[in-house]
């Protein structure tokens, strides 16, 4: 019987970990660039197309450490309406699952400065498991009963209060709690309610100078807080330096350079403070977002989320 057993025990404490945290859906560091993901009604509230892809390598150095892929497409249908795609890949150990939602966005204009957007997303979840993955040959192995391309359907709503300098927003992405396991652990993967509270704010600080603190708190029930705080500067509206803190979680550093006045590049890294540290030297995140604007809109101030 040959087994990596240095990949089956990275596997095992990712999976214990994911579990003792009650992360489920995919975490990012620099998720005040994510919205869409976690938000229907932020779709199309930036009045221009936005394209937005991020990668994320977590726990670099622990064989089956998660790794995520999304892409976010939205647009503003009109003064009203918005439309988005998001699509996200996301592997930890045997397991990797693919999601897809379309989102749809109503705004109500409260004030002439304030907004009030509504947001509803439909779509689907591929849940796919292989139990290969961290041995080499191991037929009395527990887990052998492979899961392949298993479909669950996801429908979410989002809130979205915002203002040129503020945004402040709650959601649900997923109603459903469908079991991703009958027989093999269900507690592992079992899919709960996810609660996110997303907030934040930008201070000019001098001409040249913003401050923007944000932060995401996400419930999940039967699972501790999450609580992502942030703090970014922008300066002469092309260089962005910041940090982050994950409550009991990590430290992050950021960085971003607007390239061109439509595209921005983003760089985030997280050093863990769990016990995790011992076997991990970081997270590792990539941002890209690319924004279709009118040559109107080109000479205003970029937007800081």
């Amino acid at each position: 019987m040959n087994i990596n057993i240095k990949k089956i025990l990275g596997i095992l404490m990712i999976i214990s970990t994911y579990c003792g945290f009650g992360q489920q859906d995919p975490q990012f560091t620099q998720y005040m660039y994510n919205t869409l993901s976690v938000n229907s009604a932020y779709a199309g509230s930036r009045g221009h197309m936005t394209v937005t892809g991020i990668h994320r390598s977590q726990w670099v150095g622990i064989d089956g450490a998660p790794r995520t892929q999304t892409l976010t497409l939205d647009t503003p249908i009109g003064k009203k309406v918005g439309l988005g795609i998001s699509v996200v890949n996301d592997e930890i150990g045997p397991s990797d699952e693919f999601y897809f939602d379309a989102n749809f966005s109503y705004t109500i204009k409260t004030s002439e400065t304030h907004r009030l957007s509504l947001g509803i997303k439909g779509g689907a979840r591929l849940f796919n498991i292989d139990w290969t993955k961290g041995q080499a040959q191991n037929p009395d192995i527990l887990f052998q009963q492979n899961i392949n391309n298993q479909f669950f359907p996801t429908v979410g709503a989002g809130v979205y209060f915002h203002t040129d300098k503020s945004y402040l927003g709650i959601s649900i992405p997923n109603f459903f709690t469908d079991q991703h396991y009958d027989d093999i652990q269900q507690s592992i993967a079992s899919e709960r309610l996810h609660f996110f509270l997303i907030g934040g704010l930008v201070v000019d600080v001098s001409r040249n100078t913003k401050f923007k603190p944000a932060f995401l708190v996400k419930h999940v029930v039967g699972a501790p807080l999450i609580v992502d705080l942030s703090a970014n500067f922008m300066f002469y509206e092309r260089l962005r330096l910041g940090a982050a803190y994950r409550w009991d979680d990590s430290v992050s550093g950021l960085v971003g350079f607007q390239i061109t006045p439509g595209l921005l590049l983003g760089y985030a890294f997280d050093y863990t403070t769990t016990e995790l540290q011992q076997f991990t030297t970081g997270s590792h995140e990539v941002m890209l977002r690319f924004e279709l604007k009118s040559q109107e809109k080109r000479l205003k101030s970029p937007r800081f989320f």
